[in-house]
């Protein structure tokens, strides 16, 4: 069996996303004031510590669901509800959670009776832990007893801000759950392949999710702006474990619309830097923006792989071929050339394999590693027809080349003089070594080591390599 999973629930502004986050040790979910923040399930993978001394953690995947009840400000809420409704059919825990500070109020007894409604009977029945939050000090925890009328025994008092009584909601974990009944050697820390699909609003990132997914895993609605967190999606294709990240639409910052919308955004972006590979949409049936034009930005100065997708393409395809819109892209989408371009209709399932296919190539390709000789021959054959132009009567050198890392693929050219080869020169370089070599639709990053900044042993290096 995969790794148990713990599913949060309440009602809003009870700190379930602060508690993931306790748990989680990072920021997972974006925590404020604001009621009906999250929407759909975030998943994350949390250790527990074990109950004896000098033993290995556990390993558990927890889940944050929105809150229930909540008045969308999207008329999102029976959408929301579904997502955990969703969320507790696969619960193997439930942490029920209330405010110890605000004290019960209706919706409390609402969220209640559906646990009792969904939690099954009798040796099916799923463990439910009652969780009284925003306990800061053992002087109010009488308060947060009153919770034992909802019919779910005495509660766990614990501060998701202090980390005032953690310790006891890990022994409640562990009363309930059998870690040994589960394989520690599926935890979900091996992320696998992790693809991000970035894009502005209303691009069709979450359909694309779905559709994957098999399952209405995150809400979509015709209203942009619906996801809010990034949220992270386990599949296996094949043979291949992948972790799909959807993210929020991301606009003009200057339209960015109150905290929520700035963290969101910022969340889009730092997905790109944890993406192995990232999932441009485009959306067909609006013209390339300043948005677009943003995130190539971003996803080139961190030089991660990119399949750009033309999604939306049944609402375009009657007034342009492919060609004409490749044509348009080259034109319209500076810095990624080299990128394939994969035509999509998320909402009928068209083209997401080859969308998905492309991506793993790309994964593969910014893993290669070339040999030395091969480069070096390679770079040779370029500068023979064109060599960097000399500079005050210096003539410019390359001693040698080597590729010293992958992902992205990475070439240091060990040169007399870095000055004398300049920004053109290097871009001509880089996209003639992409006709000869295996890594030619990703990312490579080209680094200049000038004869001075050798190290003794380097320039002796240089020397015995000149002499064979």
């Amino acid at each position: 069996m995969a790794l148990p999973k713990i599913v949060i629930v309440g009602r809003p502004n009870v700190g379930k996303s602060s508690l993931l986050n306790r748990l989680a040790g990072r920021r997972v979910s974006i925590v404020d004031p604001t009621a009906g923040v999250t929407r759909d399930r975030i998943s994350t993978t949390i250790e527990v510590p074990a109950q004896k001394a000098g033993k290995p953690p556990h390993h558990a995947t927890l889940i944050d669901t929105g809150g229930y009840g909540i008045k969308d400000s999207m008329d999102l809420t029976t959408e929301v509800e579904q997502q955990i409704a969703h969320g507790l059919a696969e619960a193997d825990l439930v942490l029920f959670v209330v405010d110890a500070q605000s004290g019960l109020v209706t919706l409390d007894q609402t969220v209640a009776r559906v646990l009792r409604t969904s939690a099954g009977s009798g040796k099916h029945r799923k463990p439910i832990v009652l969780v009284a939050n925003k306990v800061d000090a053992d002087n109010l925890e009488p308060a947060a007893y009153n919770a034992m009328q909802l019919g779910f025994g005495e509660p766990v008092c614990v501060s998701a801000n202090t980390k005032y009584g953690i310790q006891d909601l890990y022994d409640a974990i562990h009363t309930h759950l059998d870690f040994a009944g589960y394989n520690e050697e599926e935890r979900d820390a091996d992320e696998g392949i992790k693809i991000a699909l970035v894009g502005k609003r209303n691009a069709g990132k979450s359909t694309l999710v779905n559709a994957l997914a098999g399952e209405e895993r995150v809400i979509v609605s015709e209203q942009a702006g619906t996801t809010r967190d990034s949220v992270d999606i386990r599949l296996q294709i094949g043979k291949d474990l992948v972790t799909l990240i959807d993210t929020a639409g991301v606009r003009k910052t200057k339209s960015l619309d109150g905290d929520i919308e700035y963290y969101s955004q910022h969340r889009s972006l730092r997905s790109v830097r944890r993406a192995d590979v990232c999932l441009l949409l485009i959306d067909a049936a609006v013209p390339i923006s300043q948005v677009d034009h943003q995130l190539v930005n971003e996803i080139t100065k961190h030089y991660r792989p990119t399949v750009i997708v033309v999604n939306k393409w049944d609402l375009a395809e009657a007034d342009y071929t492919q060609e004409q819109y490749v044509e348009y892209l080259d034109d319209a989408l500076k810095g990624l050339s080299f990128a394939p371009i994969v035509f999509i209709s998320a909402l009928k399932g068209e083209g997401i394999r080859e969308a998905v296919a492309m991506a793993m190539n790309l994964y593969e390709q910014s893993h290669h590693r070339m040999g030395t000789s091969e480069l070096n021959r390679a770079i040779e054959e370029i500068t023979a027809e064109r060599g960097p132009s000399n500079k005050h009567g210096k003539h410019a050198r390359i001693y040698y080349a080597t590729q010293v890392e992958v992902a992205p693929p990475t070439v240091t050219l060990f040169v007399n003089d870095e000055d004398l080869f300049n920004l053109n020169w290097q871009q001509y370089l880089l996209n003639r070594m992409r006709e000869r070599v295996a890594f030619s639709e990703v990312p490579i990053k080209l680094h200049l080591r000038g004869k001075e900044k050798l190290t003794a042993e380097q320039r002796q290096a240089l020397k015995f390599g000149a002499k064979h």
